[in-house]
């Protein structure tokens, strides 16, 4: 799967968008093709920030029983992804249980933080989104945001909103 990659293009006073980077752009698109264009809106740094002290806050405030499913902040942030449905998911279909089994054990191997289900002959692979500023835009970066607090705060017996204030206190 690809990675959608955001450019930066400037708007000309003779009607043009120009990419800021031409090289790269040369590579990505063709010229005479048809592309659609759409706003992008940068995320501010402070809501970046404020999701990984809250997160780190509720990592430390896991129940006992949630300890080794959540070794770091980052295991627990990206299976909440998961779980808020922010993710990507690949199904092999392998041709039996044995082989999904087997399968299954070795893409859990490669991949601590992906979820590896097991469903028959079929092995589900779910991989969280990336939340990088070139991966999201403001809106739906705050989206997974309050996704994954909701997801958390269900975990850990809070509600979001105090979950949200948790780094505060």
């Amino acid at each position: 799967m690809t990675e959608t990659l955001a450019l930066d293009f400037l708007w000309t006073d003779d009607g043009v968008m120009r990419p800021i980077n031409a090289r790269i752009a040369g590579r990505i698109y063709v010229v005479g093709e048809r592309y659609r264009l759409a706003p992008w809106e940068e995320r501010s740094a402070a809501t970046h920030s404020h999701e990984f002290a809250w997160l780190a806050e509720a990592w430390r405030n896991l129940p006992e029983r949630f300890a080794d499913l959540y070794p770091s902040p980052e295991h627990l942030r990206k299976r909440a992804l998961i779980e808020g449905g922010w993710y990507d998911e690949e199904i092999i279909d392998v041709g039996s249980q044995a082989g999904a089994l087997r399968v299954a054990a070795s893409l859990r191997k490669i991949d601590d933080f992906a979820l590896v289900i097991v469903r028959g002959v079929y092995v589900i692979r779910r991989t969280a989104k990336s939340q990088s500023r070139r991966s999201m835009n403001r809106q739906e970066f705050q989206a997974s945001k309050t996704a994954i607090m909701e997801v958390i705060s269900e975990m850990i017996g809070t509600t979001p909103a105090q979950l949200a204030n948790a780094e505060a206190a």
